[in-house]
């Protein structure tokens, strides 16, 4: 053989194994896939309202797990192993030692299940499972109310967002706290709480956090929700969704460094503009005087050249209890007329009347009437600088237009969270940064690629079944198929839907 020849076969194998190579790296997705090109490729109905709400995937057994409160307090067992059939294995019931399965997470053939205690506010567990043989292996004490539970990217930790929601008659409010459990440390737990952040809540109040519950004690009524955390697995994010703030934690010091508070949107501005009445026959984003808590529910954090943000699905929640409820109607509220010019007209239903409103802010100046208007919800996805905490850039008006152009958006819900953006994940596509945005009252998944964090652009619109609540992505290297694969856990009709990309 010509020895040029060989030469030029010999330096292309090698470059080939150098990109197969790289192509393996999970960190590094070569996948060659359009991250504007999900579609849907198997679903699977697991029952009705409630019967699928958070999954996790076990790369190792090819299984995933669906959290199932339907009838019962369950986690669901699917084998995806000959995908795209989707088959229900078994179910895993734990309905004799709990009120409630809240999350479900999965690292190198460990199941962690988040579990409410038998009354809601005591304490929680997190049930450690091997994920092939369902043997138990550890069974954690954390704080009330465990709603998310999550692995850190090395396996080291499972952290929970103990959320501590009070009972109906406020009598029993537990702590809101934050549990880190080290795997390799036989498990040993340790439970964080917000008491040392009392001294400072004057200039967090001034910067839009906020404590508001009956006879809330500061550390009492954070709730924390859900929790994104750093490939380095040294630091966590966790929203406190009622009280419009972030918490950052130091895994491996297990304290809470900072609470970043989120202010307010304003929706006097055009970028702004929301439909706020549900009675006006049309569907119409305007500017309107009112202030917005941003009031996040999911987290995602992502890298975008070496700098770290993170992406907040702003939700909006309130609380809405026996003995404390915070919802008004603008058309119920006693306005300044000074304030706001003509109050009785803008009080109509037809115009800011029907938005549903906080009653525990907004009299400034202490006389009785309402200053400021404080409503719930960004109806956005924000991107954040992880560092600073400042705006990046909000993916709102574009984002309520896009569904409103696809025929989809529910007028009936202008009055209260819009399409309702209950979720997020930014994952890699073909080395993209693409964002996935779950919006409960639209019953789509938006798809935006924020590789320039401060310029997110559109990509697409999936369907999904009724109130899309948890995603999931799972990376083309733990794939069943090979192939980067989404999953939509929808509360609302017990449906699980599964997208992949051309």
């Amino acid at each position: 053989m010509n020895k040029k020849l060989l030469a030029a076969i010999m330096f292309c194998a090698f470059a080939f194994g150098a990109c197969q190579k790289e192509s393996n790296n999970p960190d590094e997705e070569q996948i060659l896939e359009t991250p504007g090109s999900f579609q849907e490729t198997a679903m699977i109905t697991l029952g009705g309202e409630t019967a699928a709400e958070i999954s996790t995937y076990d790369p190792i057994s090819k299984r995933l797990f669906v959290v199932n409160n339907e009838g019962g307090v369950k986690v669901d067992v699917i084998d995806l192993s000959k995908y795209p059939i989707v088959t229900k294995l078994q179910t895993l019931n734990y309905s004799a030692v709990s009120s409630g399965v809240n999350s479900v997470a999965v690292y190198n053939g460990i199941l962690a299940i988040a579990v409410n205690g038998l009354d809601k506010q005591d304490n929680g567990k997190v049930i450690i499972l091997n994920a092939t043989t369902f043997k138990q292996v550890c069974l954690v004490t954390v704080g009330a109310m465990p709603d998310m539970v999550i692995f850190s990217p090395d396996g080291k930790y499972i952290v929970t967002a103990d959320e501590g929601e009070p009972s109906a008659d406020y009598v029993n409010d537990p702590l809101g706290t934050i549990s880190i459990i080290d795997t390799e440390n036989k498990y040993a737990v340790k439970t964080l709480n917000f008491a040392g952040f009392e001294g400072g809540k004057a200039a967090l109040f001034a910067a839009g956090f906020r404590v508001f519950g009956l006879n809330a004690s500061f550390s009492k009524d954070i709730e924390p929700e859900y929790i994104t955390i750093r490939d380095d697995s040294r630091k966590a994010w966790v929203t406190l969704q009622e009280n419009n703030g972030i918490a950052e934690v130091d895994l491996v010091s297990g304290t809470i460094i900072r609470i970043m508070p989120l202010g307010t949107k304003d929706i006097s501005k055009p970028q702004s503009a929301f439909d706020v009445s549900d009675k006006d026959g049309k569907i119409e984003l305007k500017t309107w005087p009112v202030q917005s808590f941003y009031l996040p529910d999911a987290i995602s954090h992502f890298v975008s050249n070496g700098k770290s943000y993170l992406a907040l699905a702003n939700e909006g929640d309130t609380r809405d209890y026996d003995a404390f409820a915070e919802e008004i109607r603008v058309k119920d509220m006693i306005l300044d007329p000074t304030r706001f010019g003509d109050a009785a007209s803008l009080q109509l239903e037809a115009n800011l009347g029907r938005l549903i409103v906080t009653n525990t802010q907004g009299d400034t100046d202490g006389d009785g009437d309402i200053d400021v208007i404080y409503g719930f919800g960004g109806r956005s996805v924000t991107i954040l600088d992880a560092v600073t905490g400042s705006l990046v850039a909000e993916i709102g008006k574009d984002l309520e237009e896009r569904v409103i152009s696809a025929g989809k958006y529910d007028d009936g819900r202008s009055d209260n969270k819009g399409v309702e953006v209950e979720s997020v994940i930014v994952a890699k596509v073909n080395g993209a940064n693409t964002a996935f945005i779950g919006m409960e009252r639209a019953d789509m998944i938006a798809v935006y690629d924020v590789s320039n964090p401060a310029k997110p652009k559109f990509l697409q619109l999936l369907n999904t079944g009724d109130a899309p609540e948890g995603l999931l992505f799972i990376k083309a290297t733990d794939s069943p198929n090979g192939r980067n694969m989404l999953v939509v856990s929808c509360e609302g009709d017990g449906t699980v839907h599964f997208y992949q990309s051309e």
